[in-house]
């Protein structure tokens, strides 16, 4: 990592507020070249935090935008951090409304030429792409990183029409925590603790609308830009990792949009900024990758950065299975149209006598974290377990006649699998995994997808299978770019459980019988293209870091994935440790202590055993201050045969003091996912 402390400007950076049509204020901070020339403005809208939690990051970049030019301004959303208002649902009609009103401040403003970007990660990226669909003037251009699409069907809810418990019940968890946490003294003044009192009488568990909604209907698909990418009027590059669960929205992007303004950039990478330098890498210099993107379109240069392919995606070479890669092998790619003129889809019909599918109930332990944020325990390890406990095909990698040449099976975009199925029950799911499996046996996943054999007739509808009849369901699979060797073995393993990541349904655990008769999968077989050549990205950069620093502690930390087993129960229990941050002291003398565990619990041959649980404790101290907030949450879900049953308590206190306690118990029933 390359850290610059100069740049062409010389920069300055102030908060302040910035008022909303309505009375209510957003707390911002701007970083700006020193220059009497109005320069364009780059918006970055978050509810996490920027006075604490997203600091570290922000002064990686804002300052190293502000140094090339660029008015780099980073908001909170209403009702997190130090502004106004009270907090509402991910990316609801409020918030992007309020985001075209900042968008629109950001272009008035006398030291802005009237152009504006957005840029973000994650909730950054999804309202970039949204207030982009709502198209203020002002807003000329985009960078989304790792966002989405498609709120129902690509999201940290649902997948493939079943309910994600690893992370709708996790994300519901954190965002509960998250909205809990009081602004800060120092930068709102004696107000604060009002202020903390009136946001916290507003939160709700986003939970309970998450669950009321289990089919793709109105409230997912508000926000979700692919209901109409004509709307969309920036330009968008859209970046994603291999390793992201959001990578296939780029896929769409350079798809569905104009090829005259949209780029797709996809790498090895994690739910990261491709800079960061965390794993999976190689990491790029995506400062300046975007810097490129801003001075084209928000400064009218003459770059080039249009006449780079529509698509640059990596391609990863065969690896040994591991949970964590500092660095993958592999080669950058280029695709001037999407599909593209070199990828051609290659069927494998798969063979043998009808099976029965019915995995064991804990089959997918193995499968990994759902967001990989470049920690230890966060790629799946060898399959060889899971592979055990499904039905597998495999298809050797080998030369075509003899003395011909033995070329790799290369892959970029998304497999697809037609099965034939036969349930003896309304209800079940299946989950396909693509592994690439070594001469010595070791299975590496490459990829997986997931259907709700409920949604088979579309995501917006919930169809009971017809009992004891055969059906063909076609799904997808998330998009890779990887290489399988000569000598190595493709293996398709299909299971009828996965958790903790699909919530199973009662009747489920039958599983279901597999014609391999009427059974295929298709890989997107990519050919080497002209367009391959001369794709090099410079070294990472960043600006100073803000200097954050960690306290050492005596603890054993716990580990981050631990598989507990109650043999004579026949329970299996993972529990996790997101590793969000932990402790640290910010320069201006803030204490923030965060400690996070989740919990996962299945017996095996029972679906209504299902269980999760998460707890959150946060801590934010000012000593010079006398300052002391935490805030403590425990989320839980069960399920019976009718529905999900959720229990949620928020307590929070400064000092001793409690000032604030609620608990929700609610039964939804369960109509679909």
């Amino acid at each position: 990592m390359i850290i610059r402390t100069e740049f062409p400007y010389e920069t300055t950076h102030e908060d302040v507020r910035i008022p909303l049509p309505d009375g209510v204020e957003l707390y911002a901070r701007i970083w700006r070249p020193v220059t009497d020339e109005p320069v364009p403005a780059l918006l970055e809208y978050l509810p996490y935090r920027l006075t604490d939690w997203t600091a570290p990051r922000d002064w990686q970049r804002h300052p190293w935008y502000a140094g090339h030019g660029y008015a780099s301004v980073r908001v909170d959303v209403r009702g997190h951090g130090c502004s106004g208002g009270r907090p509402g649902d991910e990316y609801d009609a409020r918030e992007l409304a309020d985001g075209v009103a900042v968008v629109q401040w950001l272009a008035a403003q006398p030291w802005c030429t009237g152009s504006v970007g957005m840029f973000g990660i994650s909730w950054g990226g999804f309202n970039s792409l949204q207030i982009a669909a709502l198209a203020p003037e002002a807003l000329k251009a985009i960078v989304t990183v790792c966002s989405t699409d498609d709120r129902y069907d690509n999201d940290v809810h649902y997948m493939g029409g079943s309910v994600l418990a690893v992370d709708m019940h996790a994300w519901a968890a954190t965002m509960l925590a998250f909205a809990s946490r009081p602004p800060d003294p120092k930068f709102v003044g004696d107000g604060w603790r009002q202020q903390w009192l009136d946001r916290l009488e507003s939160v709700e568990p986003l939970i309970h609308t998450w669950l009321s909604h289990q089919t793709r209907d109105g409230y997912w698909r508000h926000g979700s830009v692919c209901e109409d990418y004509s709307a969309i009027g920036a330009a968008v590059l859209a970046v994603g990792g291999w390793h992201d669960p959001y990578r296939d929205t780029v896929l769409r992007l350079v798809s569905a949009l104009p090829s005259s303004r949209v780029r797709g950039l996809i790498g090895p990478w994690s739910h990261q900024y491709p800079d960061r330098g965390l794993p999976p890498g190689p990491a790029i210099g995506f400062l300046q990758e975007t810097l490129r993107w801003w001075d084209h379109w928000l400064k009218g240069a003459d770059n080039g950065v249009m006449s780079e392919p529509l698509l640059r995606s990596w391609i990863s070479d065969s690896h040994p299975p591991a949970t964590v890669y500092e660095e993958l092998p592999g080669r950058w790619v280029g695709d001037r149209s999407w599909p593209s003129a070199s990828v051609v889809p290659v069927p494998y019909g798969l063979q043998g006598a009808p099976v029965v599918v019915a995995s064991p109930q804990h089959t997918g332990l193995d499968a990994g974290r759902f967001f990989p944020f470049g920690n230890a325990a966060d790629l799946p390890p060898d399959q060889r377990e899971e592979d055990a406990k499904s039905a597998c095909f495999e298809f050797p990698v080998g030369g075509g006649s003899p003395g011909e040449p033995v070329e790799p099976v290369e892959i970029l975009g998304r497999p697809s699998v037609t099965v034939r199925l036969r349930l003896d029950v309304p209800y079940g799911q299946v989950v396909a995994r693509l592994c690439d499996v070594a001469p010595d046996g070791s299975s590496t996943l490459v990829t997986r997808g997931a259907l709700n054999l409920s949604a088979r007739q579309g995501r917006d509808r919930a169809v009971p299978w017809p009992v004891g009849s055969y059906e063909d369901v076609t799904f997808e699979l998330n998009g890779i770019g990887h290489s399988f060797p000569p000598g190595h073995r493709i293996r398709l393993a299909l299971s009828s459980a996965y958790w903790p990541w699909i919530w199973p349904r009662a009747g489920s655990e039958a599983g279901w019988t597999l014609d391999p008769a009427g059974s295929v999968l298709t890989l997107p077989v990519r050919a080497p293209s002209p367009a391959d050549e001369g794709i090099v990205f410079e070294a990472p950069e960043q600006s100073e870091p803000l200097g954050v620093s960690f306290p050492a502690t005596l603890d054993e930390p716990r580990p981050e994935r631990l598989v507990v087993r109650d043999v004579a129960r026949g329970v299996w229990r993972l529990e996790v440790d997101p590793r969000y941050g932990g402790t640290r002291v910010y320069p201006d003398g803030l204490e923030y202590g965060e400690d996070a565990v989740e919990e996962y619990e299945i017996a095996d041959g029972d679906p209504l055993s299902a269980r999760t649980r998460s707890e959150w404790r946060i801590r934010l101290h000012r000593p010079e201050l006398g300052w002391d907030a935490r805030v403590e949450t425990r989320s839980e879900i069960a399920c019976d045969a009718g529905g999900f049953l959720t229990s949620n308590e928020v307590v929070c206190r400064e000092g001793d003091e409690v000032v604030f306690h609620r608990t929700w118990e609610r039964r939804l029933p369960r109509a679909a996912g």
